[in-house]
């Protein structure tokens, strides 16, 4: 999955003004809920220079001004993603895919024999990868599934990172990035010099922007929902916030995966921690 990622800062020099990195850390906390810590002048120059040489401005000094005078909503829109790092992998951290596959599943298809729907999120999706990941899971081992309903959202805040999902056009670099070999040949065809997801799984995945800190659109109630490695980046209250919003999306007997860094500990008392195999899931009280 996916992730959010302020890397530490890189000790180089920065020429960024004060009252500029002051902008830009207020838009990336408004916008996306991300806290920039102080000490993050460089990074922030690093990752919006390339912004501002493409708006043909000499720097970002320039580039906050061009917003501070215009408000160009578009401008701040390509700030913000331009602050958010999408870190992502194949059947990354393998854990909650094995216990997808050997636990969560085999007790849902059971559950659902009756309505024969299944219900699945990936949120802050990145380039793909996961909710890929978990089409190809199902695939592979749950062909009784063919005839079902099934859907795996995807969602990320960035725009740009969600054109790339949708094609399911990847390079060689990046489908080397965990991803099986057996898994490439028989899920993927060669295109040029990158691969491109078969129609058989990309049809599984709906892609949608939505910004987690934010207003959500209407979802179905869910079965599965992957939350991995991006509330970690939040402050504690968009945390709850996200967590209860979750909450009232998850169907009684869902599950919730965190990323190994992440818990509802101290956040959301309706949820419980359960062990399955080498990873952690989450599912709710009282079910």
């Amino acid at each position: 999955m996916s992730s959010v990622t302020i890397p530490p800062d890189t000790r180089v020099a920065s020429t960024l003004g004060p009252g500029a990195f002051e902008y830009v850390r207020t838009l990336v906390l408004e916008r996306a809920a991300i806290v920039l810590d102080t000490g993050k002048t460089y990074l922030v120059e690093s990752r919006l220079a390339p912004v501002a040489r493409k708006e043909g401005l000499a720097n970002v000094n320039a580039l906050v001004d061009r917003m501070r005078a215009t408000g160009d909503r578009r401008l701040q829109q390509a700030v913000v993603e331009s602050m958010t790092t999408n870190e992502t992998s194949w059947f990354r951290d393998h854990g909650p895919f094995d216990a997808l596959r050997d636990h969560v599943l085999p007790k849902l298809v059971a559950a659902r024999q009756t309505e024969r729907r299944l219900e699945i999120w990936s949120a802050a999706c990145s380039t793909g990868q996961e909710p890929y990941s978990i089409a190809m899971t199902l695939a592979d081992h749950f062909p009784q599934l063919e005839p079902w309903s099934v859907r795996i959202l995807a969602s990320d805040l960035a725009g740009s990172v969600l054109d790339q999902a949708r094609s399911g056009r990847f390079s060689q670099m990046e489908v080397n990035r965990g991803l099986p070999a057996a898994m490439l040949v028989k899920h993927f065809e060669r295109n040029g010099t990158h691969w491109v997801v078969r129609d058989d799984i990309r049809r599984r995945v709906q892609f949608g922007t939505v910004n987690l800190a934010d207003t959500w659109p209407a979802l179905p109630p869910l079965d599965v929902v992957f939350l991995r490695n991006v509330m970690i980046y939040f402050d504690n209250e968009t945390k709850k916030a996200i967590l209860a919003k979750v909450r009232r999306a998850l169907r009684p007997d869902g599950y919730l995966f965190l990323g190994t860094a992440e818990t509802t500990l101290h956040l959301d008392d309706h949820f419980e921690r359960v062990q399955m195999g080498g990873a952690t899931c989450y599912r709710l009280l009282g079910r």
